[in-house]
């Protein structure tokens, strides 16, 4: 998870989108997998935790102040009192807004939590230094994108970014730390890690652990306050699982103890890359069945329903769209490809590369279906976007569908009228250079052609289409009759969501297209 920003993207050490890469791969060498073992809820004997003097019972700092290291460290502080907990970052503009009510990402519920513990438990700094010679526990939560050049290319993830937070950690720690991984990482970085910090020439011994995060945003701060499971990777020694009870115990302040799964430190860095590999298969092939759908009369969201009635499969993410985004699901999937191939499983790597190009697959359709649908041209059209985020209520654009359909549609000449309750024009750009590398440079009359509306009424007016990009739930409760009234006829209505009541739009007027619903002009009387 990230940033809302205002345009604000950090660089060097806690960079969201750096660039530059570390040539090769960290992950090369196969190492045994020792089982893993779960903490009994009442267990007669515990491991010793460290004591820590002073004031606090224990000092953590987090490096790194985007949606992960935010939201975690504000919650860990509010359940935790006696704990002092800081976040930090090289980015004064970064920190500054987390010192402020204007908090530099969204997601329901965090505010209340940071105001309840700013200045009390809860600081943020860019004092590193201070913070790390004082913490006990540091935890890395920095960006890991998928690299862009050189080996790996478009599959393996850069871990600069942690390796520079280690290195500064062993160059100004004055005694030994624990040390956390916090960041989506590759299989095997947690050694990288621990040989850097081994190479300190002070002697220290520093533990470091993995401590994947399993949250959704939109619904971060529930996820955190009520975890499934929480999951603790670390070296099987003595001193590792000291280090390990450490980090149970601080979660142990509001989670119950069967719910702390503990590993060793490989098993904990592949599970997040499986369980969001998993959940993204299960979006694609759903996403796949609604393009068989379209094609034949039948309805994806009626195939959703039977299909999840099975106990065995389940009813989550079984809702069809325009296709899945964020900075998690395809930067796994693809970091998941790179190890299959580095370790010679190219059959594997093949079936998990497939859940991307589906996912491609579907955003391209959607976009060629609204020209298809509109007469075979969108040249000189307003065109209506409506949501811009990835999902609803987080303010997050990377890897969005929403960025590919309005580069799909640039390249046809349309007029794009963009609304997001939460997407600044700023983060709008900035990842469309990044990811589409689309830019006011390469793109004459770039913002001529792409309007952003502070009000989606204002987006709609004498637009010959609406699409329904995001699932915000305010675009549930627009008046559409209002809408239609002020759009170009025929007026259509592009539903990648799944959002809107159709059959209604349809009585006022609305021509509409929707992800896995049958078209009722090529099948008429399918269900609508």
């Amino acid at each position: 998870m990230q940033q809302k920003s205002s345009g604000l993207r950090p660089v060097l050490a806690f960079s969201w989108r750096q660039k530059t890469h570390i040539p090769g791969n960290p992950c090369q060498s196969v190492y045994a997998v020792e089982g893993c073992r779960r903490l009994p809820s009442n267990r007669n004997q515990v491991l010793p935790v460290s004591k820590m003097s002073g004031e606090w019972d224990l000092k953590i700092l987090c490096m790194g102040a985007g949606y992960v290291g935010g939201p975690t460290m504000a919650v860990i502080a509010k359940q935790c009192p006696k704990i002092r907990v800081v976040v930090g970052d090289i980015s004064q503009k970064q920190i500054d807004a987390w010192n402020t009510d204007d908090l530099p990402i969204y997601e329901p519920g965090l505010l209340e939590v940071v105001q309840e513990c700013r200045h009390r438990n809860l600081f943020f700094s860019t004092d590193l230094d201070k913070e790390i010679d004082e913490a006990d526990v540091i935890f890395i939560s920095v960006n890991t994108p998928t690299k862009t050049k050189g080996i790996g290319a478009g599959a393996a993830a850069n871990i600069k970014n942690c390796e520079l937070c280690a290195r500064h950690i062993a160059k100004i720690a004055k005694q030994s730390k624990i040390v956390v991984e916090k960041s989506t990482v590759p299989v095997r970085t947690a050694e990288a890690i621990s040989r850097i910090l081994r190479a300190n020439e002070k002697g220290f011994e520093f533990q470091v652990l993995s401590n994947p995060e399993f949250l959704a945003e939109g619904t971060a701060i529930k996820d955190l306050m009520n975890p499934d499971r929480v999951l603790i990777g670390g070296p099987q020694t003595t001193e590792g699982l000291k280090a390990i009870e450490t980090l149970v115990s601080v979660y142990a302040n509001w989670v119950p103890r069967e719910q702390i799964l503990t590993t060793n430190l490989w098993s904990s860095e592949l599970s997040k890359l499986v369980a969001n590999a998993f959940l993204a298969q299960r979006v694609s092939s759903i996403n796949s069945i609604s393009a068989l759908c379209e094609a034949t009369g039948a309805d994806v969201n009626e195939i959703s329903r039977a299909v999840g009635m099975d106990d065995r499969i389940g009813k989550r993410f079984l809702q069809p769209s325009v296709g899945f985004g964020g900075s998690c699901f395809q930067k796994d999937i693809l970091n998941l490809v790179y190890l299959c191939e580095t370790y010679g499983l190219q059959a594997c790597a093949d079936y998990w590369r497939q859940v991307i190009q589906m996912n491609d697959f579907q955003k391209k359709r959607f976009s060629e279906g609204i020209v298809a649908s509109m007469f075979n041209t969108v040249t000189g059209k307003k065109i209506a976007i409506l949501g811009y985020a990835f999902k609803k209520d987080t303010g997050d654009v990377r890897e969005t569908p929403s960025m590919f359909v309005v580069r799909d549609l640039l390249q046809e000449n349309a007029k794009i009228h963009v609304y997001d309750p939460q997407v600044t024009r700023g983060d709008m750009w900035l990842e469309m250079d990044y990811t589409c590398g689309v830019n006011h440079d390469n793109t004459p009359g770039l913002d001529e052609a792409v309007t952003t509306s502070t009000d989606p009424y204002l987006a709609c007016d004498g637009a010959h289409a609406v699409c329904i990009l995001t699932e915000w739930d305010e675009f549930k409760t627009l008046d559409y009759k209002k809408i239609y009234d002020s759009m170009a006829k025929p007026a259509f209505l592009f539903d990648g969501r799944l959002l809107l009541d159709h059959k209604e739009l349809r009585k006022i007027g609305f021509e509409v297209h929707a992800i896995g619903k049958p078209d009722p002009i090529k099948f008429p009387g399918s269900t609508i």
